[in-house]
């Protein structure tokens, strides 16, 4: 197949699939990428905005939601990627790899506002 479209990784193999699985997937990839802005948007607000949280917390939350907002942007260009090559090759779709991290992640940023409020 003489595909030019990028990423050559996915397009260079299997057969296109229906274009409403195609354009479902990209919509998931959009939603993620709306989810790590989010995260880095809060992180950024939450250390600019310099609340009344105890620094350390402060920081320290910021920190672990811009980074989760990072990793999410870049889970979601991979998991597009695994998504459309399974579609293509009539496999099953892969699992949602990020989950549980975004959500262990999120608590953990959760306990370090609730602890910077409580002691500050």
């Amino acid at each position: 197949m003489d595909d030019k479209r990028f990423p050559t990784r996915v397009y260079s193999h299997g057969s296109e699939p229906d274009a409403r699985f195609s354009l479902a997937n990209e919509r998931t990839f959009l939603a993620w990428v709306s989810t790590g802005l989010a995260l880095v948007s809060v992180g950024v607000g939450l250390e600019a905005f310099g609340l009344s949280l105890q620094h350390g917390f402060r920081l320290a939350t910021s920190a672990l939601l811009v980074c989760l907002g990072i990793a999410t942007t870049v889970h979601a260009w991979f998991n597009w990627m695994r998504v459309e090559s399974s579609m293509r090759d009539h496999r099953p779709l892969p699992s949602m790899a990020n989950g549980l991290v975004l959500a262990i992640g999120l608590s953990v940023a959760g306990v370090l506002v609730l602890i910077g409020i409580v002691t500050a």
